[in-house]
C-alpha cells in the first residue's frame, strides 16, 4: 500500500476541524486526521507493506523547464538553491514535521527523493512490486497507474476515511473511456488547471476522450493531423496543429517517473510501534493520545 501523504494530510487538515488543538494551542487537525486515516487503512485492508511517499520536491525543476506554467500559481516563494516554497495554509505547515516524526516513531517507512515528487516514488515503487499495490491518493493523476492485469488500483478518499472508490479499470472505461495508460493522454489534452497543465484549447474531457477512442493513443492523434483521411474536424486539427509544442512535452511532465533512485529502506508494515518512547512523548506533547492508541490498535489487530 502506497500512500500519496501529501495529498492525505490536505485531506485531513480540512476535513478535521481546526479547533483540535495540541495543549499549548497549537493545531494538530491534519495530524491527527492522518493517523486516524492510517488506521482505518490498516484495519480494512491489512496491506503487507505500507509507505508514506513525500514529496521531497513538490514542483521538480525538470518539469518546470519543459511546461514553466508547471504549478506555477502555487508558489509563494522561488528559491535559487532547493524547491520552491508551495503556498500552504499557516497552520498546516507547522504540523507536517509533526507527521513525519509520529509515522518514523510508528516505523512507518517514509520515502522521499531529492528533485521528485510523491508521484514519482509512488509510479517507481509500482513499476518495482511483484505483488498487488493499492495506492490512497486524493489525486487523479495516479489513475495513470491503474492496471488489472498487474493488480494495480487506486483508491480515492470519497467522504472522511471510511469510503474509498476503488478505481480499477473497467471504473475507468466507465467514467472516461479509457484505461489507466490512456488517462495520462487524457489529462494532458484536457489540461488541468490546478496543476498549471494549459491543455490542448478547445479539448474538454469528452472530446479527449472520443479522440483517444478513435486513435488510440496521443501518438495515433499526432498522426492522425497529419493524415487527410482521418475524420479529425478542421477546428480539431487546428487546434492540435498549433499545440505540437505542448504536445511534444506534456507526457513527460503529466506521467510519473518510474525510474526514481530510491535507496533502500523497510517497507513492511509494523505490528507495533518501531519506537514506543518517542510515540508516547509525541501523544503527551501534541494531544494524540486517541489517534495514536487508535492507529497502535490497528497495528496490532
Amino acid at each position: 500500500m502506497l500512500l500519496d501523504t501529501a495529498s492525505l494530510y490536505y485531506r485531513a487538515y480540512f476535513g478535521v476541524p481546526d479547533s483540535v488543538k495540541a495543549p499549548d494551542g497549537t493545531p494538530v487537525n491534519a495530524v491527527r486526521g492522518l493517523l486516524d486515516f492510517i488506521g482505518r487503512l490498516v484495519q480494512d485492508h491489512r496491506p503487507d507493506d505500507l509507505v508514506a511517499c513525500m514529496d521531497a520536491d513538490w514542483r521538480p525543476h525538470w518539469r518546470v523547464e519543459l511546461i514553466p506554467s508547471y504549478k506555477a500559481h502555487r508558489v509563494a516563494q522561488e528559491t535559487d538553491t532547493g524547491p520552491d516554497v508551495e503556498e500552504t495554509p499557516d497552520t498546516l505547515a507547522p504540523q507536517v514535521p509533526i507527521i513525519e516524526a509520529a509515522l518514523d516513531a510508528f516505523g512507518i517507512a517514509r520515502v522521499g527523493v531529492a528533485g521528485y515528487e510523491a508521484d514519482d516514488v509512488i509510479g517507481t515503487l509500482t513499476a518495482r512490486a511483484t505483488g498487488p499495490v493499492d495506492i490512497v491518493t486524493g489525486d487523479r493523476d495516479l489513475y495513470q497507474l491503474v492496471d488489472d492485469a498487474r493488480q494495480r488500483r487506486v483508491l480515492y478518499p470519497l467522504k472522511g476515511v471510511g469510503t474509498l472508490q476503488v478505481t480499477d479499470e473497467a471504473w475507468l472505461r466507465e467514467k472516461y473511456g479509457v484505461d489507466g495508460p490512456g488517462y495520462a493522454d487524457l489529462a494532458l489534452l484536457r489540461g488541468d488547471p490546478s496543476d498549471g497543465l494549459p491543455g490542448v484549447p478547445g479539448i474538454g474531457e469528452k472530446t479527449a476522450a472520443k479522440l483517444l477512442d478513435a486513435y488510440g493513443t496521443l501518438d495515433g492523434i499526432i498522426a492522425a493531423i497529419d493524415d487527410p483521411k482521418s475524420k479529425l474536424t478542421p477546428a480539431q486539427r487546428k487546434r492540435l496543429d498549433e499545440s505540437r509544442p505542448y504536445l511534444a512535452v506534456a507526457p513527460k511532465v503529466v506521467q510519473v517517473a518510474g525510474d526514481v533512485p530510491i535507496p533502500q529502506f523497510d517497507p513492511a508494515l509494523p505490528s507495533l510501534p518501531s519506537h514506543p518512547e518517542l510515540v508516547d512523548a509525541l501523544a503527551r506533547r501534541w494531544g494524540l493520545g486517541g489517534a495514536v492508541s487508535r492507529l497502535s490498535g490497528a497495528l496490532r489487530t
